[in-house]
């Protein structure tokens, strides 16, 4: 059996709707969609995927309205779903979801989160490397429980050089700081999880998963890795087709985002 999961930061789920999402819903073939960014209520994403077909919807708003919130949409319903994350010291609503399904007899757990954009030398910056934290401390948690596990999600961070186009130009930004990226090198070197967009396109640049709205960035490619698919070991060895759903031109596109989808052979 094979599962299709996407993931994408909407940009606003409301706005990506009115642009034309639902017309990619309908093309995706997915069993299960994570959301990140979604800045509405439950209500508004259950009315908008009710045009589509019959959804189960998850959903871990942000404590802020109109901020964040982070989604799961899914043609099966969950078992059992998770939003505690972190210390009580700082908010992580609509940043953080966690989700078991089962898919005849075959557990698997799927997280969709949205880490902090950040801004060096600021307190969103400190409130960046709070989650992360956190989320070093949970994928320890999820990986020593043996399970199949994959994190999804706008994760703001570029990893490697590879990752964004004009990594030289952004060393010094939120995104692509080495105290950032060592948060990445945590998670898959010593923790052992896998880059599944990585693996699929090992030693390239790319493929760019977000490229601003300014300027020419869409029409040159001058974009950012920065939506995952990272798995557990086992998992990931069953992923296939890992694809970048990236809009035909400029014009064309619901959200500054693309979605990554990736089937699972469980």
């Amino acid at each position: 059996m094979a599962i299709k999961l996407a993931t994408v930061n909407v940009n606003g789920i409301r706005a990506a709707f009115r642009k034309g999402m639902a017309e990619w819903v309908n093309s995706s073939g997915a069993d299960i969609i994570a959301l990140q960014e979604v800045r509405a209520e439950t209500k508004d994403l259950a009315d908008l995927f009710a045009e589509t077909g019959e959804w189960h919807i998850l959903h871990d708003a942000a404590s802020a309205k109109g901020r964040a919130g982070a989604a799961l949409v899914s043609k099966v319903a969950a078992t059992a779903t998770r939003t505690d994350f972190g210390s009580d010291d700082f908010d992580s609503a609509g940043r953080w979801l966690e989700a078991d399904y089962d898919f005849d007899g075959k557990k698997l757990t799927v997280v969709s989160t949205y880490v902090h954009s950040g801004e060096v030398d600021t307190p969103k910056q400190v409130e960046k490397y709070k989650f992360l934290d956190a989320m070093v401390a949970r994928m320890a948690e999820l990986k020593a429980s043996g399970a199949d596990v994959v994190i999804v999600g706008d994760l703001n961070v570029g990893h490697t050089e590879l990752d964004i186009k004009n990594w030289k130009g952004n060393l010094k930004n939120a995104g692509f700081l080495p105290e950032e990226r060592a948060y990445f090198d945590t998670m898959m070197n010593d923790q052992g999880w896998v880059d599944v967009g990585r693996a699929a396109h090992p030693g390239i640049a790319g493929p760019y998963t977000w490229w601003s709205y300014r300027g020419q960035a869409f029409d040159t490619d001058a974009g950012w890795r920065i939506d995952y698919h990272l798995a557990t070991p086992g998992l990931a060895a069953k992923a296939e087709n890992y694809q970048v759903h990236r809009a035909a031109s400029y014009d064309t596109r619901w959200t500054d985002h693309t979605p990554v989808v990736v089937d699972y052979a469980i």
